[in-house]
């Protein structure tokens, strides 16, 4: 028996016989052809080229069909590079001017635009690399005549073992049979994490050598929300997975018999739970779990699926897709929050220093407002069609957020003065990530109708902690007392001000914290869909009398030991298995 840990990029538990790929690489040896065969070599690759491109957009299309355009537009990457012109004109100089082959053109070309590629210091662009060596897989395997792994039409069930998954093999996964997969690399921000979450397979990347632990036929354990693996499992540990297997498939019904139900205290007092998403099509898992409407529709993915930045129709059509999806509920739209470990393609060709602390968010959009004005234009094109609310991300200071209000005024004349209808009285709000907007809350709340707190980026900044930096993860911590004083504070600048405060970041839907959030007086709560339920049967299972108690406690302590500790027995008390 073997264990292993790595990264979780999409929940669930599957026990299933291994199905190992074979990592090697195609070798292609350097060959030499006479200069009357130049041409022909030339014609074999524009005909593989040709036909890699066909299958691309076959593979695209089919995808967008089922998982919407979002999810099939990451191939538009593998498109473009095909129809690169420079990148193609190499292959035919190696072909014309070296008299190599066909194959060994693609393969040196590929490999030094894949080496530069990966020499770039950001963590989103170097898994790009993966596209580049499927893109290059696609076309060698035309030209010698290989077929791929065919992950399509299996016969039985499997989980799938491999050094790595490129996104096409991920998105041609045969979802009847592939119940899981675990690869040697790979993080959450890439293309096959995207593709896996959005096919519900359960995932785990990340494990280092798991190919050479595993054999074909192994019976292995994917627990792909813990982020483990477990090679040729005994006995014992077969039948504690099953059963927590069921455990968790009863728990999950269970908590989709609230779904619903009001998320309403014992004593009458009543919360919203919303959903936080990347694509439209994540709308109809957020219902399904109980969200009364979308907290925090992250924008950016419309700019990191595709290696071209979206016109204002590519915009327009994700929210108004999102709108109707909706019917009326509300959808609060993040503006673009490009930057630090999120960059588009152009951006991270000159990456800088210290992203984190660098041109992102808010602050990319006032410096590109052409950019700006495209997606604010789409956003108020869209809010006739529902109940739209437009926010303000990584505000840092009020000049900052009377830019961007004025951005958005200038846009509202424009469509005014082309008779182009819009909500004038649209919702505006902003995000409180950074310990400046936290402390000046009672400024910021005159000027928006709403506040949502990111505690993801509040935890990072108050305590000076990358939390994409494995060593320092450690310390990212929500139960520290300085990041419970900000939260507490915005919550009561709000209801000083009226306006309404939501947590949209991880903390919202951590039931740890539910009790807490609570009894500081939060009525809204953005989170993952997944988690609604039992963030809900903490809510259904409290008073606010209880909740107030909590947190009374929780902010009179020191030390964010001393606070998990006392939320973990009360939360324990309410639902035992979350611990």
């Amino acid at each position: 028996m073997e264990i292993k840990k790595g990264i979780s990029v999409s929940p669930g538990v599957v026990i299933g016989t291994a199905l190992v790929l074979d990592a090697e690489d195609l070798l292609i040896p350097k060959r030499l052809i006479p200069p009357e065969q130049v041409p022909a070599e030339v014609k074999r690759l524009e005909d593989a080229i040709t036909a890699a491109a066909t299958e691309l957009a076959r593979l695209r299309d089919a995808v967008t069909a089922e998982h919407g355009r979002d999810i099939g537009s990451i191939f538009d990457f593998h498109l473009a590079l095909l129809h690169d012109k420079a990148l193609v004109g190499q292959f035919f100089v190696e072909i014309k001017d070296r008299h190599t082959t066909a194959e060994y053109a693609v393969s040196v070309v590929m490999r030094k635009y894949s080496s530069t590629v990966s020499a770039i210091k950001d963590k989103y662009l170097s898994e790009r690399v993966k596209d580049i060596h499927d893109i290059e897989k696609r076309v060698l395997r035309l030209l010698i005549g290989q077929k791929h792994e065919d992950l399509g039409h299996l016969t039985q069930d499997v989980v799938v073992i491999a050094h790595d998954l490129l996104p096409s093999q991920t998105a041609a996964l045969d979802r009847k049979h592939v119940r899981g997969f675990a690869t040697d690399v790979g993080g959450r921000t890439s293309h096959t994490a995207i593709v896996a979450r959005a096919m519900g397979i359960p995932a785990v990347v990340g494990l280092g050598n798991i190919t050479s632990e595993v054999s074909g036929g192994d019976v292995v354990i994917i627990d792909g929300t813990r982020g483990v693996v477990i090679v040729n499992p005994d006995l014992e540990q077969l039948e504690e997975h099953k059963e927590a297997g069921r455990k968790h498939n009863e728990a999950e019904r269970q908590l989709r018999t609230l779904s619903n139900l009001p998320a309403r205290t014992l004593d009458g007092h009543e919360v919203s739970l919303m959903a936080n998403i990347e694509f439209p099509e994540d709308i109809t898992d957020a219902e399904l779990h109980g969200a009364q409407g979308i907290g925090l529709y992250r924008t950016e993915f419309l700019y990191l699926a595709s290696e071209h930045e979206p016109s204002e129709e590519d915009h327009y059509a994700s929210y108004a897709d999102a709108l109707r999806r909706l019917k009326g509920r509300p959808l609060v739209i993040r503006t673009l929050d490009l930057g630090a470990d999120k960059y588009t393609q152009a951006k991270a060709l000159n990456p800088e220093r210290n992203p984190f602390l660098g041109d992102r968010s808010i602050r990319m959009c006032l410096h590109d407002i052409p950019m700006f004005k495209r997606q604010l234009r789409a956003i108020m094109r869209a809010s006739v069609l529902g109940d739209v609310r437009i926010m303000f991300p990584m505000i840092c200071t009020l000049m900052e957020l009377r830019q961007a209000k004025m951005v958005l005024n200038d846009v509202m004349e424009e469509l005014e003065d082309e008779g182009i209808p819009f909500r004038r009285d649209i919702p505006t709000g902003m995000m409180v990530e950074v310990p400046s907007a936290a402390l000046m809350a009672d400024q910021f709340a005159k000027e928006v109708n709403f506040f949502s707190i990111g505690t993801n980026d509040l935890i990072q900044y108050t305590l000076a902690v990358d939390r994409t930096n494995e060593r320092v993860a450690g310390l990212f911590c929500p139960a520290h007392p300085s990041v419970l004083k900000l939260v507490r504070d915005v919550i009561r600048a709000g209801r000083r001000n009226s306006i309404s405060v939501s947590i949209c970041g991880e903390m919202a839907g951590d039931p740890l914290y539910t009790l807490l959030l609570l009894g500081l007086e939060l009525n809204i709560f953005s989170m993952n869909a997944p988690d609604v339920p039992e963030v809900k049967k903490i809510i259904r299972s409290t008073t606010m009398e209880h909740a107030r108690h909590v947190a009374r406690r929780v902010m009179s302590f020191d030390s964010e030991r001393q606070v998990m500790h006392f939320l973990r027995e009360e939360t324990r008390k309410i639902i035992p298995e979350a611990f």
